[in-house]
Parts: C-alpha cells; sequence; structure tokens
C-alpha cells in the first residue's frame, strides 16, 4: 500500500558525544524525514518510553553504531505513510515499534524460531534512528498492532520493558507456584511482576529505592527488602534487572537447589568471583537474555491484556527527553518514563 507522502521534517533527540549523563549527551536535532521504504511505516509519534537501554547508549555503556543516533525503541504511533509492499497497515492504525527492528531470516537460528540471536540482527534507536522525535520509521515486519482502548503512554513501556522482562522470566524457568525474586524494580520489573503474580508465584523484590520497595507492595509481593538484603525465603527462581553485576552471587547466593537467575540487562558491570559451593552448586543455574522475538512481543502483549497489567507511568514532554534520561540516572522515576508529544 502507498499513501501520497511530502517532505517532511523530523524534530529530536540525538546522542551527539556518548558520555555520563551530567555531560548531556543528548542534543535537539531538527532533520528532514526520509520516506518509508518499500516495507516501512511512517509513525507519528504519541509515546516513546525510555529504557535503561537509552541511558546505555546515552553514556557511552553501548558503543554507537551510527553517529548522531535518535534513541527510543518503545515507540507508539499512528501510520501517516507506507511503503508500498505494505498490507498489514493503513493510515491511521495505531501501531508499536519495538526494539528488535530487523533479522536475516535465514540463519539457523532465524530459522528455529530464535531469531533474538540473529547475528545480523539490528535494533530500533541504536542501528537505526528511534522515538525521541515527532516522527519514526518502523519496519511493517516488525511493528505491533496496539489497542485503542489505552492511552499511549500506557502502552509504550510494554514494548521492551514489558516484553524483555517476559522473556526474562521465561528464561528464570520459575515453576508454578513458585518463589520468585527480583533485584531491582524499575519499568521492566514491575510488569514482569504483575505477571508472576497473576500466574500464582509468591514475589520477593530487593532494590536500593524505597520508593520501587512501595510500588512492589502495592502491586502484591509478598516482601520487599534491599537489594543486598535477604529475601524471607529461599528461592525458586530469580530476576536481575538491575545493570549490577555484584548482585549476581548476591542473587545466586539466595536460590534454592536448582534454581535459575536471569539476567535481563544488556549491559551488566563486572560480575565478582564466584564460589562455587556457595554460588552455583546443587545444580543452580546462570542465564543471561539477549533481545526478544516477536512472538515473545505478541504472546506477552495479549497476556498484558488478558491480565489487565497495570502500567505505572512517570510522563515527560518531548522536549525534556534529557530531564528524563537524567532521572532515570538518578533513581527517581517511579516505574517507567515516557516522552509524550508538548
Amino acid at each position: 500500500m502507498t499513501f501520497t507522502a511530502s517532505a517532511r521534517t523530523t524534530h529530536g533527540w540525538a546522542v551527539e558525544r556518548p558520555g555520563p549523563i551530567g555531560t548531556r549527551p543528548l542534543a535537539r536535532v531538527r532533520r528532514r524525514s526520509p520516506g518509508p521504504g518499500p516495507g516501512d511505516l511512517l509513525l507519528r509519534v504519541e509515546a516513546c518510553g525510555v529504557c535503561r537501554t537509552d541511558l546505555h547508549l546515552a553514556e557511552g555503556d553501548l558503543a554507537p553504531r551510527r553517529p548522531a543516533t535518535v534513541p527510543g525503541h518503545e515507540i507508539v504511533g499512528r501510520v501517516v505513510d507506507a511503503g508500498e509492499a505494505v498490507t498489514s497497515f493503513r493510515a491511521g492504525d495505531r501501531v508499536g515499534g519495538a526494539w528488535l527492528r530487523g533479522t536475516c531470516g535465514q540463519c539457523r537460528y532465524c530459522l528455529a524460531g530464535r531469531e533474538n540471536l540473529c547475528p545480523r540482527s539490528i535494533y530500533t534507536g541504536w542501528d537505526e534512528d528511534g522515538g525521541f522525535a515527532d516522527l519514526a520509521l518502523v519496519p511493517a515486519d516488525f511493528a505491533y498492532p496496539l489497542q485503542e482502548s489505552h492511552d499511549a503512554a500506557s502502552l509504550a513501556p510494554l514494548l521492551c520493558a514489558g516484553i524483555i522482562g517476559y522473556r526474562a522470566l521465561r528464561r528464570a524457568a520459575l515453576p508454578e507456584g513458585g518463589r520468585l525474586g527480583i533485584y531491582g524494580f524499575g519499568a521492566s520489573a514491575h510488569l514482569a511482576a504483575q505477571v508472576a503474580l497473576a500466574e500464582g508465584a509468591t514475589v520477593h523484590v530487593l532494590t536500593r529505592s524505597a520508593r520501587a520497595r512501595e510500588l512492589a507492595l502495592s502491586l502484591g509481593a509478598a516482601s520487599a527488602g534491599g537489594a543486598y538484603g535477604r529475601p524471607p525465603e529461599p528461592l525458586d527462581a530469580a530476576v536481575l534487572f538491575a545493570p549490577v553485576g555484584d548482585l549476581v552471587p548476591v542473587a545466586l547466593e539466595a536460590l534454592d537447589r536448582s534454581g535459575t537467575l536471569a539476567v535481563a540487562g544488556i549491559h551488566l558491570t563486572d560480575i565478582p568471583s564466584l564460589n562455587y559451593q556457595r554460588h552455583l552448586f546443587q545444580e543452580r543455574d546462570l542465564r543471561s537474555v539477549t533481545s526478544n522475538t516477536r512472538r515473545d512481543g505478541r504472546d506477552f502483549l495479549a497476556l498484558a491484556e488478558r491480565i489487565g497489567i497495570r502500567v505505572t507511568v512517570s510522563p515527560y514532554p518531548m522536549s525534556r527527553a534529557d530531564r528524563a534520561l537524567a532521572d532515570l540516572a538518578g533513581d527517581r522515576v517511579d516505574g517507567a518514563a515516557v516522552l509524550v508529544p508538548d
């Protein structure tokens, strides 16, 4: 399908000089917006979540893959233009753009349904410009149709925080009715916790933020303590959302026999030495989480609708994207930070 397109100007933010958030690595940009390619959608951005991965890119923890990239990969928008090969969406549709942007479709991982491990995978807001702007291009094959019944700001965090939290929970191999530990309690964790609770788990939250502990208890967590504390009972599974390698041995030691720890972040500080007897013996497992598949996204969005997941949002105007990232870095965000048009 093809719509009539005209020259458009995009206003947004780009990572000009990666560095500590205090050095203001984000800069305002104004660019001519390219028209959509044959398989692309051009979206008018209604909301874009602010993910810790965006912070890692801005601060240089993730090496930039192209200069002056517009971050943002939790995009909710309306279709304003589409390439000639697009048949699945039409003008005015509400669409979500997420982290995984493209895969080769031919490698052994793609063919086995594990496209998140594709060596040629590309990502929104890292390989191509993302949603910290008023317009964004999203490949139609990697876009998600979104509900009209919810406001855009509450939908945006589902597209990465929600999806990757869901995959991390599955990687943690939590048994039915099991005891789950969650380390760190930001955007992703507060959504994953609700999935676990809806499925009958007992959830213990460990985080340095007092406000996050209050949120955890309000959502139904059985306990909420300090990040380096000990949960009140042994854990069957744990998910580490905080990008802090020091917490890996802490979480492993809290596991019961045969428990699993899944590390959810794309970036983690160095892990200290592990003691085999204390941290790994008795068949404890340590796993990483790498991106997500489109099936993860579809499954999670359907589940979120079914259980009525509650998204705690801290909205910021798009003109204050730099402030949103700074607040995320300083643990001053309740739930998920989301950029909305001014």
